[in-house]
């Protein structure tokens, strides 16, 4: 598995971005993503194991309710499964805790970005339930990966960014706003 200080893989890959009924074909919810569509951003990129599963939807609606503070601290959010574009715009349609949420789902049906980033799960053949922060330089400064069974706290991951965001050495259960150490 790819970890902390190594450079997030380039990848390629369709991404459903929206669910919205302006859509009128289908294809008009897909656009192309890559390790560059969001220059000078921080990412966080979070995979799930599987659409229309029971604890992903509570992860992903999770991180879209911080959508704004992601956003007003210069950080595309990302999603990713193993799924295809279809899949994920027929759930982001059918889950009412889905819909209306506007960040990227990556469509990584071949697996390439999953296997690259050593997330697969040898057993299941999908994607580990992983969290990456990655830097405007595309470097990986924050990896977690849970259980299939656990989810995942966005609330963290905030407080992850913030902590890294800083430039500044963080002590435990450090907050945005707190002090840092000093030596």
């Amino acid at each position: 598995m790819l970890t902390v200080g190594d450079k997030l893989p380039s990848f390629d890959l369709l991404a459903v971005d929206s669910d919205s009924e302006l859509a009128a074909q289908p294809d008009q919810a897909f656009k192309r993503v890559n390790q560059d569509s969001f220059p000078d951003k921080w990412k966080v990129l979070f995979f799930w194991p599987k659409d229309f599963t029971f604890v992903c939807p509570t992860e992903i609606r999770g991180y879209g309710d911080l959508l704004e503070a992601f956003n007003e601290r210069d950080t595309q959010l990302i999603g990713a499964s193993t799924d295809g574009e279809f899949v994920h715009l027929a759930w982001r349609r059918d889950h009412q805790d889905l819909k209306g949420l506007s960040f990227p789902w990556l469509a990584d049906i071949k697996r390439e970005l999953a296997s690259a980033l050593g997330i697969l799960d040898r057993r299941e053949g999908v994607a580990l339930r992983a969290t990456f922060i990655v830097d405007p330089a595309n470097l990986i400064r924050h990896v977690s990966v849970n259980d299939h069974s656990v989810g995942r706290n966005p609330q963290e991951t905030l407080r992850l960014l913030d902590a890294l965001q800083s430039d500044e050495l963080c002590p435990c259960n450090w907050h945005k706003g707190e002090p840092t150490i000093r030596f």
